[in-house]
Order: structure tokens, then sequence, then C-alpha cells
């Protein structure tokens, strides 16, 4: 870590540095680092922070936080000894539902300051462990219209047709035409409650989206492809390009406005300072699992799961293969691992234009 440059991680509008620290290992985990907070970055060490998240009971003080269980182990660690260090550290007793079981992280003490040092602290772990978890759903604008699908499926058959032979390249690493879609940004969702502060979210967020659009649809363009990487000859994503026929940024200010809200709202994790919208149509990650868009699947695969293909012809010979035009009327929160009836991602919710 650059001491001069240190990770820096938002919690409720305080922000704390993350220092490098050894922690367990977990079966399914990689070595991870967190941070407490210190006295240089955060007053919350000596001072009480969101007093009003603090009870006063008559044993002491009380603050209740509502963690997904999927998060319980990190504060528990192994035999115990992460929430023991924890309680040490704070004199404050930490109570923690049973693994599986969605409930509250109780933190208990006698003095008001030693509980929000401890509930800091517990914030700061969960967020920091909360990064790695695989995203479980994404917004996105459908494309899976009729012109646009069957615009994907010549593009298919003129690739397989002449570029089979090239590294790499089968029908396996081809999007599904039902499931074609410009993704905004993903979101780790790791409970019902947050899927229902997603979509309840999302529908606030219908306002800004009919204001810009005045609520009509917009007309797009799906036309050239482009590669995600520095070298043609070694690609993993190759995605189709996108303009709004009207030639506004409209398409634009929606989708930047859409992960604006959701990072304020602690629901999203910001990757980029500004979306870059895209559709997928080959990754090399669906020679393992259909389901999977632009980044890691249920296994978390990773670049040494991958095998990268030449698209150095593809890209010369349809570069700017036209998919068809369509209208956009909608934003979908989809889940990530399931589809519906119709071969698309499972709706969690969806706003329209107009």
């Amino acid at each position: 870590m650059d001491v001069l440059r240190p990770v820096l991680i938002n919690i409720n509008g305080r922000i704390y540095r993350k220092n490098t620290v050894k922690e367990e290992h977990y079966e399914d985990e990689e070595e991870e680092t967190f941070s407490y907070p210190t006295q240089a970055t955060d007053e919350c060490m000596d001072e009480p922070c969101d007093s009003d998240k603090i009870e006063q009971t008559d044993k002491g003080f009380r603050c209740a936080i509502d963690i997904p269980s999927v998060l319980y182990k990190y504060i528990i660690g192994k035999k115990g000894e992460t929430r023991k260090r924890l309680e040490s550290e704070t004199q404050t007793s930490i109570s923690i539902p049973k693994q599986g079981v969605e409930g509250q992280i109780v933190i208990t003490g006698s003095q008001k300051a030693a509980v929000a040092s401890a509930v800091t602290r517990v914030e700061v772990l969960i967020e920091s462990f909360r990064r790695k978890q695989p995203f479980t759903h994404f917004l996105s604008f459908a494309l899976n219209q009729t012109q646009v699908q069957e615009g994907f499926q010549r593009f298919k058959e003129k690739v397989i047709q002449h570029c089979s032979q090239d590294m790499g390249v089968d029908e396996s690493i081809f999007q599904n035409p039902a499931k074609l879609h410009l993704t905004i940004e993903t979101l780790a969702l790791l409970n019902e409650q947050e899927v229902m502060q997603a979509s309840e979210l999302l529908q606030q967020c219908q306002s800004f989206i009919r204001d810009i659009t005045e609520g009509k649809p917009l007309a797009l363009k799906v036309k050239g492809i482009e590669y995600m990487n520095d070298d043609p000859s070694m690609v993993d994503i190759l995605y189709a390009k996108v303009n709004v026929l009207d030639g506004s940024d409209k398409l634009q200010q929606i989708a930047d406005m859409l992960v604006e809200s959701f990072v304020a709202s602690g629901l999203m994790v910001r990757e980029w300072e500004r979306v870059k919208l895209h559709a997928t149509v080959m990754n090399t990650l669906f020679r393992k699992d259909q389901s999977v868009d632009d980044k890691a699947g249920p296994r978390r695969q990773n670049v040494k799961d991958r095998e990268a293909f030449d698209a150095r012809n593809i890209l010369e010979m349809f570069g700017d293969f036209d998919f068809g035009e369509c209208q956009l009327d909608s934003v979908q929160l989809s889940q990530r691992y399931s589809s519906d009836c119709t071969g698309y991602y499972s709706s969690a919710g969806h706003v329209t234009f107009s």
C-alpha cells in the first residue's frame, strides 16, 4: 500500500483509511486485508459517532446494526478470534445471530464511546469484506428486441462461418440473444432486505429518468464492435457499441445518475467515474457458465479460468457490423443467476421512461 495514497473507504459519509492487516483464511476466501479506523482518519475512536443509533439502557448503551447473515463470519473470525479481539479492545459485548439467520448484530457496553468505537470497527470490517462478494444483481437497459436479436444472430452466424478457425472462437462464447442488454452497473445484494431497498430506490429514480426522457422511449442504434483489453489477438470480452439516434447523451445521463444514486445509498460500489454502456456479445467466461455477463461468475472466475480468443479477423471483417435499432423504454434491476420463462434474467424491479 502507498502510504501517501491509501485506499479509502466511505461509510455513512465518514472516510477511513484501509491499513494492511493480515486476517484469517476462510474456506472460499483468499487472504484479505482490513483496517480499523485510526485517530488520524476519524475521531470516532474517542468521540461517539452516529450517536442517534446508540440507545441508553438500564445496563449501559446498546446499538443494533443490520448486516446480511452471509457476512457474519467476518465479524466472528476463525474460532471466534475476531469477535473476541473486537470485544476486548472496545470493552463491549457483540451478539451475533446464528449463521444463516437474518437479524441484527447487537453491540452493548457500559460506555457510549466504547459502543460507538465497536460499531465503527464492525462497519469498516464489513465494508472491506462486502467488496469481495460476487455480484448478485445488475442494472441494465434490455436489448432483447426482435430487430437487435436477429442482427445478433446474423453476426454470430457470420463469425462462426468466417472465423471459427481462429484461436478460441466457438459457439460457446456467444451471448444468449434473449439476454442482450446494456450493462449499467452491478450490485451485491446479500439478503431480501437489500433487494427490496434496491427496488424501492430504482422506483424513486423514475422521476429524474422521466425528466430526462420527457416520458418518451429512446431510439437506439446498435452498430460496431469493440474489445476490452489492449491486445486484439487475446480478447476476453467483445461488445457492441450503441448510440442514441437523436445524437443526445440522454442514455448516458440516465446511467450516470442511476449509479450516483445507488452509490450514495451504499448499495453499489463505484468502479468508474463514468458508466461505459456496452452490450456484451462474446465473453470467454461463457465457456464455463452461460449465465455470466462481463464480470466474475458464481465461482468467482478470474483471468486464470479464461481462455482468450483471437478477435483480429472478427474486428477486421465485422468491426462496423449493424445489429439494428430498438426503442429503450425501461431500466431493469435483474437477478444475476436465474432467468424467467422468456430466457431473460429474472426481474427484481424495473421502471419505465413514461
